[in-house]
């Protein structure tokens, strides 16, 4: 079995004690991380902040050069990480899964290392020149989720490097594995401090707590949870870092009906059940007009009971198991309770392990709890609804405005539609359709500031005007 050092100072570090990373396919280890606590937060910190000087003082020529170069080292990489982040995270290999997600890594990291922040003119007259410049911020601290754990590391780190800010990341306990290693590879081409890694178990110091408290950082980049986030900024004020919050969404989307049922089912599922339903922008809820309600449930019903589900190293499976316990317990939960106020199209009991079937439950209305929470699981509801004004209403009715979606087969009445929705992304005949040239946000609950593109690359920089 593999035993994982961090990173620190750009040297393995192993912790006094390790602990198991489970394969949710088998419940066996899928391999053993460092146990750490204050003393390497505080030591990697130190060596983030070292490394600064030097990073930030690169040009943005040489900034992009070596961001290249760690690109170029991970692609070699490649599918050695796919092999873990299957192991630990327990999505399949193939479809929308670990060879996709270091698909998806790689691309981000090419299109965030194009991108550059010239120097802006506001004015240049006989009253003189202004200029605004972006400056790193210094050092970023990353604290990742367990759903994507490669391709939400590349989101974080890429555009702190790039921007010439130095990084410690702190992985999920659930998924490190594999961002341990990623830290590793692109320790091989950066200059040591520039880039470290440390992590715990969570059972007893709160890591990623005490970053978010850390003097020494100045801005937290998270993912995760909207009553994480809740904490990250609180703690976060101590010293008044920047932040960057991607937190929890419950996407609704709005089929209208004009829709033609077995053309969307297929976008309709990849929406719902991407990565088994752990992304925070998978369409968690789906309104559906009466007219075309039930034609829709069985196109989509059918379009589902085709996918394989099994172990993620099965070159065969499509859909693996629910990362953890605790997940699998919240979706059992919602589904049991929502067993008894809706009707059970698809799935419903729990499987062996920690394998969820895909479920799909009409009948379910705004207040029902598989509705109002979020899932993050295999569990779509979908919900019955008469009149447009009605689906828009019920759809905005909730904390959370990460993403939504509408459905239609009249493109301009679906923008319509979409322009009603309250939430940071929308999109048409589709769902969750993220890319590296489009900023990416939530607004209400569902976070603070954007990733992706040059906005997000912004969010790295502080701004400083220069009068001359």
């Amino acid at each position: 079995m593999t035993f994982y050092s961090a990173t620190i100072g750009g040297t393995p570090v192993a912790g006094e004690t390790n602990f198991a990373v489970i394969n949710p396919a088998t419940g066996e280890p899928a391999g053993y991380a460092p146990n750490m606590g204050a003393v390497e937060l505080d030591r990697a910190v130190a060596a983030a902040r070292a490394a600064f000087p030097e990073w930030s003082a690169h040009s943005d020529e040489d900034l992009q050069r070596i961001c290249s170069a760690v690109i170029s080292r991970i692609e070699e990489h490649a599918g050695e990480l796919a092999n873990i982040i299957t192991l630990e995270q327990g999505k399949p290999l193939n479809g929308l899964g670990s060879r996709w997600e270091m698909g998806g890594a790689v691309a981000w990291a090419g299109y965030t290392t194009g991108l550059s922040l010239p120097v802006k003119v506001l004015q240049d007259n006989e009253q003189g020149r202004v200029e605004l410049h972006r400056k790193p911020i210094g050092v970023v601290g990353s604290i990742t989720p367990w759903n994507f754990p490669v391709m939400i590391a590349i989101w974080h780190v890429m555009p702190a490097l790039r921007t010439g800010n130095t990084v410690v990341i702190k992985p999920s306990p659930l998924t490190p594995l594999s961002t341990l290693r990623l830290v590793e590879i692109m320790n091989e081409v950066l200059p040591p401090g520039v880039l470290n890694v440390v992590i715990a178990d969570d059972k007893g110091f709160n890591l990623g707590a005490a970053m978010a408290a850390h003097p020494g950082i100045d801005k937290i980049v998270f993912t995760g949870s909207s009553a994480t986030g809740q904490k990250v900024m609180q703690s976060a004020a101590s010293n008044m870092k920047r932040l960057t919050l991607e937190l929890g969404g419950n996407d609704a989307g709005i089929v209208l009906p004009d829709a033609d049922p077995k053309a969307i089912a297929e976008g309709l599922f990849w929406g719902a059940f991407i990565n088994n339903g752990q992304t925070c922008a998978a369409l968690k809820r789906l309104y559906v007009h009466d007219s075309i309600h039930d034609a829709v449930c069985e196109a989509l019903v059918d379009y589902a009971s085709n996918i394989p589900v099994g172990n993620g190293m099965d070159e065969t499976s499509i859909i693996g198991p629910v990362q953890n316990a605790m997940q699998f317990d919240k979706v059992a939960s919602l589904v049991a309770d929502a067993r008894k106020r809706g009707k059970v199209l698809l799935g419903g009991e729990p499987g062996d392990g920690l394998f969820y079937p895909l479920t799909i439950i009409s009948g379910l209305n705004n207040g029902d709890p598989l509705v109002d929470e979020e899932q993050f699981g295999p569990a779509l509801p979908i919900i019955r609804y008469f009149d447009v004004d009605e689906a828009i209403a019920l759809a905005n009715d909730s904390p959370n405005g990460l993403g939504g979606s509408v459905w239609s087969s009249d493109t301009a009445a679906a923008k319509v539609v979409a322009s009603r929705m309250a939430c940071g992304s929308v999109w048409i005949n589709k769902h969750g359709a993220i890319q590296p040239n489009a900023p990416f946000g939530g607004i209400k609950a569902s976070g603070l500031g954007v990733e992706f593109a040059e906005e997000g690359l912004q969010e790295y920089t502080n701004i400083q005007v220069v009068f001359a």
